[in-house]
């Protein structure tokens, strides 16, 4: 059997091992060098799971045919546009995880501009602190919004179903790995950050203020926010003690899991003044 073959015939063994795997060492890395303390235990915590075990299922209710089944049909009879161009297997898989990255980080940009899909999105957002499970927080419109581009995406590309394994596998443990509270040395941080996102590139991402939420949009490769003028290099405040989250959502009793489940589906709460650390503009509502 040859290595692509096997890939294919473990691919949601190895899929849910690599995402274990990542889950558990950064858990433990965390724990061991914090950068904020945002991973010791808290409520937040549950509700982040609790996000993670409900996307699991409906997803696989609602989208029982996923990305790698839908490579393996179309690339099998050579539709999309890599069937056009007839390019060597290890090029497909390469630009594969390349565009889809592109597509990750455009789709991104969307959920923060467009306002009805800021709703979706805003439910990662209001998260009051940063760690790994941050990166399983996601509501479960914004996880079917994201796998219908995917669907698309992965039809029109034609696209070799061991990229989409290699690319479903890089961008689950990038959002963990991005997540993490922990932070490289300086010495080392410009140069991991020149190729690939790291927490600290992300947790600006994650600020209150709008303008640093509004930017650093990269998943997995941080060439993207470069390229398209979105990067900011480090926020204003140092980013072991700025704020996380929405200035409008800042009540833990208003972030448990029914509450994240709803919230799509509220308008934002009227901020009142907001203290000097939150002053900045609210983020965007509908």
């Amino acid at each position: 059997m040859n290595p692509s073959d096997w890939v294919m015939q473990h691919e949601a063994a190895l899929r849910l091992g690599s995402f274990v795997a990542v889950l558990g060492a950064l858990a433990i890395a965390e724990r061991i060098w914090p950068a904020r303390g945002d991973a010791r235990p808290a409520r937040r915590q549950l509700a982040n799971l609790g996000l993670m075990l409900i996307n699991t299922g409906l997803l696989r209710l609602v989208f029982p045919v996923l990305a790698v089944a839908v490579a393996m049909s179309v690339h099998s009879r050579g539709g999309g546009l890599f069937g056009l161009l007839g390019l060597p297997a290890w090029l497909e898989i390469g630009l594969t995880v390349l565009v889809m990255d592109a597509a990750i980080y455009a789709q991104h940009r969307l959920l923060h501009t467009v306002p009805l899909l800021w709703r979706m999105h805003r439910v990662h957002h209001t998260d009051l602190g940063f760690d790994v499970t941050l990166g399983v927080r996601f509501h479960p419109l914004e996880m079917a919004f994201s796998m219908g581009i995917k669907l698309t995406l992965v039809y029109l590309l034609g696209a070799p179903a061991l990229g989409v394994v290699a690319f479903e596998i890089l961008l689950a443990a990038a959002s963990l790995f991005t997540h993490a509270d922990f932070a490289f040395p300086p010495r080392v941080e410009p140069w991991l950050r020149a190729a690939v996102v790291t927490p600290s590139m992300h947790r600006t991402h994650h600020s209150v203020l709008r303008h640093e939420t509004d930017s650093n949009y990269g998943f997995l490769l941080s060439a993207w926010d470069r390229l398209f003028g979105s990067y900011t290099p480090r926020p204003l405040r140092p980013e072991r003690e700025m704020p996380i989250g929405l200035s409008q959502w800042r009540t833990p009793d208003g972030l448990g899991l029914p509450a994240l489940l709803l919230q799509p589906f509220r308008a934002a709460p009227v901020a009142g003044p907001a203290p000097a650390r939150f002053a900045d503009k609210e983020t965007p509502d509908a």
